[in-house]
């Protein structure tokens, strides 16, 4: 498989300049990005990808002004160095440590998830995984039946399943992270995760699970929370991220429309995190 490779570079650097490209690019079909000193790079795959469609970037932030570069790799290429040698482990509310194979483990977390991140969305360094994170180490799910959607390297899922969920089903249109998590879980050593292909399609139509989590971009939420919502059992919990401040609203309103009421909402870094009840 291939991926567009596009290298950001921001003059001068600015986060929230950055942050504000990384969610346009992600309307534009990138899933996966990776901070440098300058900016970021961005991955999308070929097939999600339309040729001119950068040229709808803006920074919105006086000042700022940015440049790119473009490229195709092949999937296995762009991120073996990082994997091996940058990926650093994270520590979330001093509970939950995350770490890649290569590794050692700590025995002193009380959760700790490893993670082989390769090409998907998911290692606990954005600030949309970490709240959701946090939600899942806060709330109890214990027996709960979750839908872990965009699961991406299934970080969620794995960790839904450590505090003692019920079975988890873990949906990702994208075949790599689909590989990805059936991956993680086996290294994980997990059980009771269904690993299923697909997009908001596949999602049953009656009310089947008790939680419903999405870490998804604003766009791809408001236009399938109707899915969401469908397979939600009344008084069921959605968790929702992947969104900044000034969308938040606009989320709220789409879930408010299908009988659901915002319960508690984090904040990071201008990223929002949304706990919701289905009535």
């Amino acid at each position: 498989m291939q991926y567009k490779k596009i290298t950001i570079r921001l003059t001068p650097y600015d986060e929230t300049a950055s942050q504000i490209l990384m969610a346009q690019m992600g309307d534009l079909g990138f899933d996966s990005f990776e901070e440098t000193p300058d900016g970021f790079i961005g991955y999308a795959q070929i097939a999600n990808y339309v040729e001119g469609s950068l040229a709808s970037l803006q920074t919105l932030v006086e000042g700022v002004s940015f440049s790119f570069d473009e490229d195709v790799v092949e999937d296995e290429d762009w991120n073996k160095e990082w994997e091996e040698n940058y990926f650093k482990p994270i520590v979330i509310d001093g509970r939950c440590r995350i770490r890649s194979p290569f590794q050692e483990a700590d025995s002193s977390m009380q959760y700790e998830i490893v993670i082989d991140p390769k090409m998907s969305f998911g290692t606990g360094y954005h600030e949309t995984t970490t709240m959701m994170l946090q939600y899942l180490m806060e709330k109890d799910f214990i027996g709960k039946r979750i839908l872990d959607m965009g699961c991406g390297t299934g970080i969620l899922g794995i960790m839904a399943r450590l505090r003692l969920s019920g079975e988890v089903d873990c949906v990702d249109i994208d075949e790599w992270c689909y590989r990805n998590t059936t991956d993680n879980v086996a290294l994980n050593g997990v059980n009771g995760i269904n690993i299923i292909l697909g997009g908001a399609d596949v999602l049953p139509q009656q009310p089947l699970y008790d939680v419903v989590i999405a870490n998804i971009n604003r766009n791809i939420l408001v236009n399938d929370m109707h899915f969401y919502a469908r397979c939600l059992k009344s008084g069921g919990q959605m968790f929702l991220s992947g969104f900044y401040t000034a969308d938040a609203e606009i989320v709220v309103r789409e879930a408010q429309r299908f009988g659901l009421s915002l319960v508690e909402r984090k904040e990071i870094n201008d990223w929002n995190g949304l706990m919701l009840v289905k009535a």
